[in-house]
């Protein structure tokens, strides 16, 4: 396994996987940060569920003036195009990428997915207590960082 990867985090809007409205993305080459990019995303109509406004704290004043994800894909693709792309329960947020990529008529990307819940069997909240890794949970951009650095803990192991 590698030690350049590209972590990522996806928030919604609602229950539908393609309403992202939060895109945290962290590139790591040869073991060290060398992206990292936070990206409010203005889903289809802009429509919020309130149960995920309580979980993250994005409203749709936050992101009635964002890109929408078509936007911001050409500016994330390189990093997980023919790339490891690892996320913490990767069983959403890949399922979140290819059902916004399917929504706006993208073509899916090839990548090879790692997921660091397979590999430590815990929500990401426990392991960084437990692991003393800063969190600000359902912040994309901060539990990216987060994965990012349990995957590096796992390579190293």
């Amino acid at each position: 396994m590698s030690h350049t990867f590209t972590a990522i985090d996806f928030e919604t809007a609602q229950g539908k996987r393609w309403s992202i409205c939060q895109v945290g993305l962290v590139r790591i080459e040869n073991g060290q940060i060398t992206e990292k990019i936070n990206k409010l995303v203005c889903p289809p109509d802009n429509a919020y569920f309130y149960r995920n406004i309580e979980i993250h704290g994005i409203r749709p004043q936050d992101t009635c003036h964002a890109p929408t994800f078509k936007s911001v894909w050409n500016e994330i693709k390189s990093y997980i195009e023919n790339q490891t792309v690892v996320a913490h329960n990767g069983a959403f947020d890949f399922s979140c990428l290819r059902h916004t990529l399917d929504y706006y008529r993208v073509e899916q990307p090839t990548y090879q997915q790692q997921c660091t819940l397979k590999i430590y069997k815990k929500d990401l909240a426990t392991l960084c207590r437990e692991h003393k890794i800063q969190l600000n949970h359902h912040d994309a951009l901060s539990d990216a960082l987060a994965c990012a650095e349990l995957y590096l803990r796992a390579l190293r192991n």
